[in-house]
C-alpha cells in the first residue's frame, strides 16, 4: 500500500493491512521496497545469524539487500530490528513441517 499498490492480505506479521502508522511521515524514505513474503528470511536470521526476530524484521532486512544489489558493493545500508521471535513461535514461521 505505501508504495502505491492496493491493500490487501499479506503474510508478513506486524504490518497492518491498510493502515499508515500514525507516526510515518512518508516525506522522509528515499524509497518503499515491496516485499512479497519473509518466512525464509526470518528463518534464515534465527539459523545463520542467531536473530530471533519474525517476517517483519525478514522484510526489513530483504529489502535492504534488494537495494544493495542494485546500488553495489560499495554502498552502505543500515537497518534495524526491532522484534522478538517470541510472538512467533506459534505460527507458520518457526513450526517444524
Amino acid at each position: 500500500m505505501l508504495s502505491g499498490g492496493r491493500p490487501g492480505a499479506h503474510r508478513i506479521e506486524g504490518i497492518r493491512i491498510g493502515c499508515i502508522p500514525p507516526m510515518c511521515d512518508l516525506d522522509l524514505p528515499d524509497e518503499i521496497v515491496p516485499i512479497a513474503t519473509a518466512e525464509d528470511m526470518a528463518r534464515r536470521l534465527a539459523r545463520e545469524e542467531g536473530l530471533f526476530a519474525g517476517t517483519s524484521s525478514g522484510a526489513n532486512v530483504l529489502a535492504p539487500i534488494q537495494v544493495g544489489q542494485r546500488l553495489g558493493p560499495t554502498a552502505r545500508i543500515a537497518t534495524l530490528l526491532v522484534d522478538s521471535g517470541l510472538k512467533h513461535l506459534s505460527t507458520a514461521v518457526y513450526q517444524r513441517g
